[in-house]
């Protein structure tokens, strides 16, 4: 079960901005937020995050008239392709942080290396640039991304640089989402989620200082927080 909530607003032209947080394992808020105007539009507290409730939240969102111009999301495996409909930008700071993950913050090889001083400038160039950066990172290192070794014991072999594959396989499967907002630049979408894990780490401040709070209070501080 979920709650959803939603104030009433006039109907008018949004970019959505939208993920989740979570307090513990299974109490989360899912956050419909609008670039333009700064505003929370709709929120779910939800137990696990789901594509479904992504796509259900941007349909109600509709259903009351408004018109959802962009969505700006994390990566969710799905749910990008789930609004072919839309112009959609994969946050930049959460694709840095997958692959940050991959190839580690401080890597030693010089092929990661050179993969993160290229990622780093993601946030700060263009479509082109960064996709003929990656290309020719690709050409310069492909030969190591094939390096296989294999197993005495069983006489299988696999990849031996299999992080940093994973890696560049991430970057260059969602390129084509990445710079939606220079696609499409007269729509002044985003290029991040920041607006909204901002208004998540303000909101986790502040119920620290109301520690011990029941659910049902909680999420009625959570309410007037989000309303206000």
């Amino acid at each position: 079960m979920h709650k959803v909530t939603i104030p009433e607003r006039i109907p008018k032209k949004i970019i959505v901005l939208m993920d989740t947080t979570y307090w513990g394992r299974t109490f989360g808020l899912m956050l419909f937020k609008d670039a333009y105007t700064k505003e929370n539009l709709l929120w779910y507290y939800v137990s696990s995050e789901t594509n479904a409730l992504y796509i259900q939240g941007i349909n109600h969102l509709k259903s009351r008239g408004y018109i959802v111009v962009a969505i700006v999301c994390d990566g969710r495996k799905g749910l990008i392709g789930a609004f072919k409909d839309l112009p959609v930008q994969l946050c930049q700071f959460h694709q840095v942080a997958t692959i940050r993950r991959y190839i580690t913050k401080n890597p030693k090889m010089p092929a990661s290396i050179e993969l993160k001083e290229l990622v780093g400038l993601l946030k700060r160039t263009d479509r082109e640039s960064f996709e003929g950066g990656l290309a020719l990172w690709f050409i310069k290192w492909e030969a190591l991304l094939n390096e296989r070794t294999t197993n005495p014991e069983t006489g299988k072999s696999h990849y031996i640089h299999k992080r940093l594959r994973s890696a560049y396989r991430s970057l260059n499967t969602n390129i084509r989402w990445l710079f939606t907002w220079y696609d499409n630049y007269d729509l002044n979408i985003p290029n991040t989620t920041n607006m909204i894990d901002g208004h998540f780490s303000d909101l986790k401040n502040k119920l620290r200082n109301h520690n011990g709070l029941t659910k049902q209070r909680k999420i009625k501080f959570i309410n007037e927080f989000l309303k206000a």
